[in-house]
């Protein structure tokens, strides 16, 4: 079975950024040459209030929704761009509530099965 190499990056809430703690809340995942483009998340709204009590938990989830619709085929303005583009574009660096950490490469036969695992071990308590 042949291995390709993905890039990923953990999408994270930093609600108080001047404090800098964090919630890992989802996964972006990258694979060139399989033509995969994904974005997994889930927001646990009782670690968000604990790091902050008044935070807007609907505000945060609608820009976590956005990763995923960025990945997908819908009509946008990311739309147009080539995944690798797309993968740039949401990586690239934030200084706003929700952003994504580094990027990490990794070699996958299957690139869905490659997010799910990373999903359950960077996400998922």
């Amino acid at each position: 079975m042949t291995k390709d190499v993905y890039e990923y990056a953990v999408i994270r809430v930093i609600p108080k950024v001047e404090r800098g703690e964090q919630i890992n809340a989802g996964v972006l995942l990258y694979c060139q040459p399989r033509g995969y483009l994904c974005a997994r998340v889930e927001l646990d709204p009782a670690r968000l209030r604990a790091l902050d009590p008044g935070a807007d938990v609907d505000a945060v989830r609608r820009a976590l929704s956005a990763y995923e619709l960025a990945c997908g085929d819908a009509p946008g303005p990311l739309g147009a761009e080539p995944l690798g583009g797309r993968f740039r574009w949401l990586t690239a660096p934030r200084s706003t509530i929700v952003q994504t950490g580094p990027v990490h490469a990794g070699l996958t036969a299957d690139p869905g099965t490659e997010l799910a695992r990373l999903f359950d071990k960077l996400v998922r308590l």
